[in-house]
Formats: C-alpha cells, sequence, structure tokens
C-alpha cells in the first residue's frame, strides 16, 4: 500500500484505506516507513487491514487521533489501542461519544447497528488525552496543530502538519467530516449545528492555505485551492469579518 502522497525523501509516510459500511478513511502517518506511527480515525472494520499495513511497513504506533466521536470514526480506537499500548487523543465535547455513540446517531443509524449486532455502550481506552483549540500534540516525530471545528459533531477537529516535502504543498490536513471535496459534513445529527458549521468554515476552513492538502474522512484527498475555488459551501461564506 503507498503513501497517499510523494514520499522520496522519506521523511513523511502517510498511508490510507476506507474501512466499514461508510467507508471511512483512516490514516497512518510516520515520519519514514519503519517509524513510529499516529493512526487517524480507525473505524469499523478498521483494525484487520491497520494491522497489515503495520506490518508492511515496519511501523510502531504510539497514538490514535480523532477527528470527532462518531461510530464510524472511533469504532477500533479501544482494540488498537490496547494491542499497540497507544494512547487515544480527542476533543473534550466529544469524549462521551467514545462510551456511548449512540448519542451521536440517527434513528436509521441505531437500528442498522441493532441489525449488525453492535453493542449500545463501548469502553474507551485505557490512555485518554482530551484536545482543545490550538494546542499541538508532537508525537511520532511530527507535530500536529489541533483547530476545534464544530458543528458536524461539538469536539470535531482538523489536525494539521507541515508537510516538508514538496515545495507546492505546505500542509496536510486531516478535516474528518468538516470538509470534503467539493462538500462539507452533515449538521443534522445530534450535536450537530448549521450555524456552528459555518462559523468553523469560515474561521478554520476558509483561512487554511490554498496549498494544503486536504485527506477527508471520506471520499477523495483534495486541496484547498480546489475547495477554495469550486467548494459551493466556501464560495459563498461571508468572511468580511476576517
Amino acid at each position: 500500500m503507498p503513501p497517499i502522497l510523494p514520499d522520496t525523501l522519506t521523511r513523511v509516510f502517510i498511508a490510507s484505506f476506507p474501512a466499514g459500511p461508510w467507508q471511512t478513511n483512516c490514516y497512518l502517518v510516520a515520519t519514514a516507513a519503519g517509524e513510529e506511527c499516529v493512526i487517524v480515525d480507525p473505524g469499523m472494520d478498521a483494525a484487520p487491514t491497520v494491522a497489515e499495513v503495520i506490518v508492511e511497513h515496519g511501523l510502531k504506533p504510539v497514538a490514535v487521533l480523532l477527528t470527532h466521536g462518531h461510530l464510524d470514526h472511533t469504532f477500533s480506537v479501544t482494540p488498537l489501542c490496547a494491542e499497540y499500548a497507544s494512547s487515544a487523543w480527542i476533543h473534550s465535547l466529544d469524549r462521551e461519544l467514545l462510551v456511548d455513540p449512540l448519542k451521536a446517531m440517527s434513528e436509521d443509524t441505531r437500528q442498522l447497528l441493532a441489525r449488525l449486532g453492535l453493542p449500545e455502550r463501548m469502553t474507551e481506552p485505557d490512555d485518554v488525552h482530551e484536545l482543545t483549540d490550538g494546542a499541538t500534540v508532537p508525537i511520532a516525530g511530527l507535530e500536529f496543530r489541533v483547530d476545534h471545528a464544530p458543528g458536524h459533531t461539538k469536539g470535531s477537529v482538523l489536525f494539521r502538519t507541515d508537510y516538508p516535502l514538496d515545495d507546492d504543498v505546505e500542509e496536510v490536513v486531516f478535516s474528518g467530516d468538516v470538509l470534503f471535496a467539493g462538500s462539507i459534513g452533515r449538521t443534522d445529527l445530534p450535536g450537530g449545528s448549521t450555524a456552528d458549521m459555518l462559523d468553523s468554515l469560515r474561521a478554520k476552513v476558509a483561512t487554511l492555505p490554498a496549498s494544503a492538502v486536504v485527506l477527508p474522512g471520506h471520499g477523495p484527498q483534495t486541496t484547498m485551492a480546489r475547495e477554495l475555488a469550486t467548494n459551493p459551501y466556501l464560495q459563498h461564506l461571508d468572511r468580511s469579518s476576517l
């Protein structure tokens, strides 16, 4: 499984695959193959492929970063943290969803989980760290900057890290379900807020550098230049007060 971005200088390694019924993108990030790594958003059915990528590239997981608390992004966090003695990082406002994911689900999703025989209550990892807006998480030889961007959930965040391999790419943004290629995350689930999402898009997303590569929670990667030019949710923002 190749990195999602060019890696000829072996200073940043990013691998990705979609997992589970919602095809949630799970990412493994390291300074290079054979080094410590961070797992981003290991959702349903992610654990077996995570293990394959780890073995294939000789990675050593030390942490799991969660962009938000929805089950399709967090389902495998506790078993993976236990398997690799890793810590988990999530915003304080979404931490309760680690043990009570139904709080943020629609009735249709609850019925689906019941048909799949999945538990209504979960357990959180032994070592959980709460994220705050503006924090920097130095881990696995990398630095992840945290932007709190509520709207999809109360505790949604963006993770940003520098990408020094390409003069045309300033940073990589793990956007979770805040921003997709050509779209944004839904706001109609419990804990969602259209007003908060608009504020987050205006203050946290539209201000990202145009050269940033966006790695979303679902669908293909994109760039901020492309989204600023074509994403209807960004084109119609009122940014006059920025």
